[in-house]
């Protein structure tokens, strides 16, 4: 060893570029599968059977040339079967069940729509590393919130009334009977529309701080009917009426609200007598050892460009993503909930807990 240098392990050199060079890979596929998703090029491979370029350029009306990297790129990333022999290029059912199939409970696009968004917000980003103020949600474009409903969609089309709720009997009885609910940080209010059809005399509420996901909530109840069943309100949450639901639901907003001390405090004090409140989180721990791991890499560095930097662009916690089932249960204690039950849900994204006052 040179004196004041240390010994090299190459091998873990080696491993390391290695490693770095797939993630790189990982970042520049991400960009070709946005073009995949939003070029509808996935949609078109569905049950096309095998096709070469030319004939997928014919089917979509894009460049063939262009549409041949583009191949070559999700051949290698084995997103697409490549058949050397005939140059054809095959989606299996299986694929189409992430990359296409928008009704598929394994639909992935909506996160492969939210790469370039959140990527494009990184110049502001690398800002608030400089001035700790964070990114205000304003700053993002549209695009940032139409991928997060295309995102969440699955779990309220495929979990929330068929496997969620149903661990909460006392829910589904007092909205079968015709009580509240109140979805808050409700964003495109597809989790108000699922409740509205599950239970038709329930009254439904939606209540968002951010008016242009409010705008897409109103058009989305409009499209399902239910427009007139359905009270959506720009509204600080953090100061709800009160005793006034029966049942108030939160999907991955505690970690990235501006004062979610404040919040919790207002959901308690908004349930009716043997109210429930249902706070969905990420399901990763608060401890980073916990989170080595692909989930962790990702909640890390969506945290990092999204929850987490607008919160502190409000002036807020700046909790993060990350926050586990133990900042939970204390951000709950402190908020006056006296009952914290962790619902028996399996689910990759999500962990649920079931609050009661």
């Amino acid at each position: 060893m040179a004196e004041g240098k240390p010994d090299l392990d190459w091998n873990k050199v080696k491993s390391f570029a290695q490693q770095t060079s797939i993630d790189i890979g990982g970042a520049m596929l991400g960009a070709m599968s946005y073009i995949g998703d939003r070029l509808g090029i996935f949609k078109a491979l569905d049950g096309a059977g095998a096709v070469t370029s030319e004939q997928l350029a014919d089917k979509t009306g894009l460049n063939e040339r262009y549409l041949r990297e583009w191949l070559g790129a999700m051949a290698a990333a084995r997103y697409l079967d490549y058949d050397p022999a005939t140059r054809r290029y095959t989606m299996t059912p299986e694929q189409a069940m992430i990359l296409a199939r928008e009704d598929s409970p394994f639909f992935l696009g909506g996160f492969i729509q939210g790469i370039i968004p959140n990527l494009s917000i990184t110049p502001k980003v690398m800002d608030a590393f400089r001035t700790g103020k964070g990114v205000r949600q304003s700053e993002y474009p549209p695009e940032t919130f139409e991928s997060m409903e295309r995102s969440t969609a699955t779990m309220y089309r495929h979990h929330l009334i068929r496997k969620w709720l149903p661990t909460m009997p006392q829910v589904v009885s007092a909205l079968e009977a015709g009580g509240s609910a109140l979805d808050v940080g409700c964003g495109s209010g597809r989790a108000a529309i699922a409740l509205a059809k599950a239970f038709p005399r329930a009254k439904i509420f939606g209540f968002d701080a951010h008016p242009g996901s409010l705008e897409r909530a109103r058009n989305n109840a409009r499209a399902e009917g239910l427009a007139d069943r359905i009270s959506f309100e720009v509204r600080d949450c953090t100061n709800l009426p009160s005793a006034a639901f029966d049942f108030i639901s939160t999907f991955d907003v505690v970690h990235d609200s501006i004062d979610p001390a404040g919040l919790l405090r207002s959901i308690n004090g908004a349930l009716r007598r043997d109210g429930t409140y249902l706070m969905l989180e990420v399901n990763v721990s608060s401890r980073v050892e916990d989170n080595v791991n692909p989930m962790g890499r990702l909640m890390y560095s969506m945290s990092t460009l999204y929850c987490m930097s607008v919160s502190l662009g409000g002036g807020g916690a700046g909790i993060g993503a990350c926050m586990g089932e133990e900042r939970a249960r204390e951000l709950t204690r402190e908020a006056g909930f006296t009952q914290f039950r962790r619902l028996p849900i399996d689910d990759l994204f999500s962990a649920l807990y079931e609050l009661r006052a």
